[in-house]
Parts: C-alpha cells; sequence; structure tokens
C-alpha cells in the first residue's frame, strides 16, 4: 500500500487523491512533529498569560471578546467542535471527507497552528483506521473554513457522533476507535478551532474534479473526432499550423488530440463529394477544439490555484515563527470558490458541444446520410430518440449549475462574518456537473460508435476501430433493433468515467495531451 508522508511544507494532489480514493497511508515526518511541538510550546506560553489571545483564551466569532479563564478552555474548545457539528443533509461521499480530513492534517502539520503532536498523530491513525465521519452537505458557507463538516471530523476525533467503518457500517465514532486502539484526544487551547478553520472540503473536491476532468477532457476530444467521422467531415481545420496562429495552449492540445484519432481515416474528407456538398462544418464539430481547449486553459488556471492553496497553511489565528498568534482573513474561500465555479461553466459548455453533435447525429436532414435517430427500421424503432432527450436534461442541469455559487453572500454570526465565500457550495456543485458530463460524453460516444459502423462500406480511423472494439466488449452493443437502452448507457458511462476510451485508444495514438 502507498504511504504518504505529510510534512511542514504541503502536499501534492497526487497524495490528496491517494488519500481520498485509493487509501493510502498516512505518515507524520520527523520534521513535521518537529515543528508541532515547537508551534505547540508558543500556544502554551501564550495561555499562561494573563493577556486574552484570540483562539487561545477567549471566545470565537462574536463571542471573541470574552475572556476565557484556564479552567474553562477545555470545555471551550470541546463546546466549538459540539455546536459547530450543525450540518443538515445527505452524507457528503466517503472520499470527499478523506480529502477534508488529509488537507486539514497537511494544514496542521506545517507548524502554524499550534495543535499538539498527539493530536496530529490521531488525525493520521483515523484515516489509516479506514474510520470516515459522517459529514452532511449543507452547513459550510465555505469562510472561516468548511465550518460544519470539519467539526464533524474533529466530533469523530473526539470520539463522539458517528462515523463509518472500514466495512462501510455507520456507528458510533467512539466504538469505531476504540475497535483500533484509538484514544479519543482532549482537546486543548486553540485546538478546536484550529480543526475546524480550513478551506479544505472546498480544495479536495477541486483536486478530484481536476482529476476527472483530466480524463474526461480527453474523452471529450475522442468523441468529436468520432463525431466527425460519422458526419463525413474534415480534419483539416485541425492542422496544426491554424491552431499556432490563435495560440491558446488547450486548443492546439485538442486539436492534435483530435487529429491523433483521426489519422488514417477512409471516413473524412468525404463533405464534397455528397448531392450537397459542404464548405465546411457545423460549429459544433469544426470548433470542437476551441471550446475543449478553453476547458483545458481553465483547467490549468484551476491547477495553479489548487497548487497555491496546497503550499498553504490556512488557520485563524495563526501561529507565527516569532512566537506570535495573529489573527487573520486566509480561511476566506474566494481563490478556490471562484475557479470551483469557472470550472463549472467550462464543464457545461463542453457537454452542451457534445449534446449538439449528438443530434445532428440522430437528424436525418443533418447527418448526411445516417438513418434518422440512427434507427434499425425508422418508425418501427426509434433508435437513440430519447437518448438524446436524457443527454439534453443532463446539459440543461450542467447549465443551471454553472450559475455561480461564488457570487453570492449571506452575513453570519452576528454580522461579524458579513462576507463569505460558498466555496463548498461550488464545489457541491462541480462535483453534479463532472459526474453529468461523463454521462453526456458517454451518449455522444453511443452515438457515434453506431453511425460509424452505420457506414458500412467506410473504413474508420485504426483509433476509431480501437475504441468501437473496446466498448462493444465493455458489454455495450452495436446498431440493431430498439431494446433497453438504460444498462448499455450506464456501461458506456462506466467506460468513459473510468477512463477506458482513453486507455482504448492511447496504444494506437500515443499518450494524448
Amino acid at each position: 500500500m502507498q504511504t504518504v508522508v505529510v510534512g511542514t511544507s504541503g502536499t501534492t494532489a497526487d497524495d490528496v487523491v491517494a488519500v481520498a480514493r485509493d487509501g493510502a497511508r498516512v505518515e507524520l515526518s520527523a520534521e513535521a512533529r518537529t515543528a508541532l511541538a515547537e508551534a505547540r510550546s508558543i500556544v502554551d506560553a501564550l495561555a499562561a498569560k494573563p493577556e486574552p489571545v484570540y483562539g487561545v483564551s477567549t471566545g470565537f466569532g462574536a463571542l471573541a471578546t470574552r475572556h476565557i479563564s484556564p479552567e474553562l478552555r477545555a470545555q471551550l474548545q470541546r463546546n466549538i467542535v459540539r455546536s459547530h457539528a450543525a450540518g443538515m443533509g445527505p452524507r457528503v461521499e466517503r472520499e470527499v471527507v478523506r480529502a477534508l480530513m488529509f488537507l486539514r492534517l497537511k494544514t496542521v502539520c506545517s507548524g502554524y497552528t499550534g495543535v499538539r503532536p498527539e493530536v496530529a498523530q490521531t488525525m493520521a491513525d483515523v484515516l489509516n483506521a479506514g474510520i470516515t465521519p459522517v459529514v452532511h452537505e449543507y452547513g459550510s458557507l465555505g469562510c472561516s473554513g468548511d465550518l460544519a463538516p470539519l467539526s464533524h471530523c474533529a466530533l469523530t476525533l473526539m470520539g463522539e457522533g458517528d462515523a463509518e467503518g472500514p466495512d462501510g457500517t455507520v456507528r458510533p465514532a467512539g466504538e469505531l476507535l476504540a475497535e483500533h486502539g484509538i484514544e479519543p484526544v482532549e482537546l486543548r487551547e486553540k485546538e478546536g478551532l484550529a480543526l475546524l478553520n480550513g478551506t479544505d472540503g472546498m480544495l479536495g473536491m477541486l483536486i478530484m474534479a481536476l482529476a476527472d476532468l483530466g480524463r474526461l477532457y480527453k474523452s471529450a476530444d475522442i468523441t468529436a473526432a468520432l463525431t466527425l467521422e460519422a458526419l463525413l467531415g474534415t480534419e483539416k481545420v485541425l492542422a496544426p499550423e491554424l491552431h499556432t496562429v490563435r495560440p491558446h495552449p488547450g486548443q492546439g492540445a485538442a486539436a492534435a488530440n483530435m487529429l491523433a484519432v483521426l489519422k488514417g481515416s477512409g471516413l473524412t474528407g468525404h463533405f464534397q463529394e455528397e448531392e450537397a456538398p459542404r464548405v465546411q462544418d457545423a460549429y459544433s464539430v469544426r470548433c470542437a477544439p476551441q471550446v475543449a481547449g478553453a476547458g483545458r486553459d481553465t483547467m490549468a488556471h484551476a491547477r495553479l490555484v489548487a497548487d497555491r492553496e496546497l503550499a498553504s497553511a490556512v488557520d485563524n489565528p495563526i501561529v507565527l515563527r516569532d512566537g506570535r498568534v495573529e489573527s487573520n482573513g486566509n480561511f476566506h474561500g474566494a481563490p478556490v470558490a471562484y475557479v470551483l465555479d469557472f470550472l463549472a461553466v467550462a464543464v457545461a459548455d463542453l457537454g452542451s458541444i457534445s449534446e449538439r453533435r449528438t443530434d445532428r447525429l440522430l437528424d436525418k436532414n443533418r447527418s448526411h446520410g445516417l438513418p434518422p435517430f440512427l434507427a434499425d427500421d425508422a418508425g418501427v424503432d426509434s433508435g437513440l430518440m430519447i437518448a438524446q432527450y436524457t443527454q439534453a436534461a443532463l446539459v440543461s442541469e450542467m447549465k443551471r449549475l454553472a450559475v455561480p455559487a461564488s457570487a453570492d453572500s449571506i452575513p453570519s454570526s452576528a454580522m461579524q462574518e458579513d462576507h463569505v465565500s460558498m466555496g463548498w457550495s461550488a464545489a457541491r456543485k462541480l462535483r453534479t456537473a463532472v459526474g453529468n458530463l461523463a454521462r453526456v460524453i458517454a451518449v455522444e460516444l453511443y452515438a457515434a460508435t453506431r453511425a460509424i459502423e452505420l457506414r458500412r462500406h467506410l473504413t474508420p480511423a485504426p483509433a476509431s476501430q480501437a475504441a468501437i472494439a473496446a466498448l462493444r466488449a465493455a458489454g455495450v452493443e452495436g446498431p440493431g433493433p430498439d431494446r433497453f437502452l438504460a444498462p448499455d448507457l450506464d456501461a458506456a458511462e462506466a467506460f468513459v468515467r473510468d477512463g477506458k476510451l482513453v486507455a482504448a485508444v492511447e496504444p494506437v495514438t500515443g499518450p494524448l495531451a
């Protein structure tokens, strides 16, 4: 099993995915343990002084004006976790919670939070035991961090609330900790606050969305190329010299991917040989690299933001190396929220252009010789008519999900927290949009491969043949009379989502960008 070592200087996106999705073990570096102990000594020294220090010897938020006596401070830290664990709604996915916990541990290990080494070790132990706190959909405003979700995680460290065991059963957290020999933590000054104040949930979801979109954008290039073939379009618009004159990196990469898939095709270039010759293909085909490319460049910007956040220590107050404990606003989720919303826009547009290509394949007036709805016996058979309806419904939802969450703000905490990012909400809707995108691409793939097979007198590109063969081997049937379509579409979705389409094509094309 892979082991991820957490140090003081942040972590990588690959490490987040390894812990969240693949169950990688987590260890604390010696450097991190030293930094934790040094920062804790600063907090202990300040806690012993009579002067109030925010988060150490005061209340929180709008209650920060109250000085808390030493005998009440442990209760204060317990209470902030209990009261802030106020989420509602459906449970959040296991991988999101694991990413949330790991990223909070990453910041704790930076040595800027003042948390004791034993608390950080307990966080690692819970991850390694496969114990996943029950976190709910609603509760974070994306400012002061993802407070409610992180509070539910901290509650598990205290042995309270509910959590999911490695067997998938939800049980009291205290029982699960005891079974794995993990002692619940007794929080001390600042520790409760330090466990709650981070952008970890929205950042974790951003990182996993980027991992998924890396596969999906390659898949979209492949399906766009297959559709171009099925419509007897021209690959001349993909020539590198046309894209160097508009040097957006993503556009050039998308065009190169499509050109690689189409290499050796016997279907392209027939658009001027028909009874109604075309001068050029429709925008949804001809401009595929421009749209997919813009999305790629959006992802590049989002990765830059994610990498900066991965290198950050997000907490309030922060324990500085010179011994000061200072309040700050670094917990505000705006940098992450903006790119989450930006990605949702790009994802919606990619889904939209994919749906337009699918519709073109099914329309006998625009498909250049293909049967209506790619039906076996049109009229008796409906073909893929309703598959496109499903695709259109998905795209419509994606467009609604593209409305930015980060443009909203509802003040909280008696107007002390009077501007919030809504970054958690931006992340949640992006996850839905990314899932929809896999389904939309799957429908286009299903239609395009069927359409190519209906062009029986022409030979598709070797890469296209490889994609079709792998799709059929995955249990997705080809042309024929009407049948129960949902199982085929589900199988096609899994084929796209799990990267099998890309894996089928790359042995022919070489690595796609």
